[in-house]
């Protein structure tokens, strides 16, 4: 395993549409084995492929200690809003408001090769959709927005 360099947001290669995954082999898993120990080392909630430069359809999460890896990862249902402050292993600026939905759905592979459904909500949600849309080439910064009032009173309190 290896520590990976994170390609920053001032590099137009983050920008560019990731390839589907077509083989599950010993190079995707050195790949997400490198992923998880430089997440590790940089303590972030999420890292896709494109951010250790590497234009695959693959990320992996990692949130109070539960890892998972999504290939080829397709968001297949959303329902409700959230807006959360952001950032970017990617972006050196500071975290800012994006909307996202409350929960979602995503349709995956593991390393394997075998397909898998997970649904989840609020934070996990946030992280699934944040490093899907590094596979296509979009940032938080793309996305930033002024949240309803009651947003930020709720963080007063």
């Amino acid at each position: 395993m290896a520590i990976r360099e994170i390609v920053p947001h001032t590099d137009n290669f983050i920008r560019k549409t990731s390839k589907p995954v077509k083989e599950f082999d010993e190079k995707l898993w050195q790949l997400l084995d490198d992923m998880h120990e430089t997440l590790d080392a940089v303590v972030g909630s999420g890292l896709s492929a494109v951010q250790v430069g590497v234009l695959k359809r693959a990320f992996i999460i990692n949130i109070n200690n539960m890892v998972m890896e999504f290939v080829n990862p397709e968001i297949i249902k959303t329902s409700g809003e959230q807006y959360k402050k952001e950032g970017c292993l990617s972006v050196k600026l500071p975290f800012d408001y994006v909307k996202r939905p409350f929960c979602v759905t995503v349709k995956a592979f593991d390393r394997y090769g075998n397909p898998f459904t997970f649904t989840c909500q609020d934070w996990t949600a946030v992280c699934i959709c944040h490093e899907n849309d590094h596979l296509n080439g979009i940032l938080y910064i793309d996305k930033i927005c002024v949240p309803p009032k009651w947003v930020k009173e709720q963080e007063e309190e």
